[in-house]
């Protein structure tokens, strides 16, 4: 549930009172003070796991022909 309001805020750009609206429709009463507190605590938790792994130098990468 949070992660999604975050999700829509971020991805759509929607405002936070278009977020409130898009929850109410789902029968979740949300406050929009509370997705943009949401999204101050999440955002930076959700860019560390969209971060691909860093590998370390000396790893073996293959490739498979094509």
């Amino acid at each position: 549930m949070i992660v999604l309001a975050v999700c829509w805020h971020l991805r759509f750009a929607l405002p936070y009172r278009d977020v409130e609206e898009l929850r109410a429709e789902r029968g979740l009463e949300v406050d929009h003070v509370t997705i943009y507190r949401w999204v101050q605590r999440f955002t930076p938790l959700l860019a560390d796991a969209a971060r691909p792994c860093r590998h370390r130098p000396g790893d073996r990468w293959f490739v498979a022909e094509t």
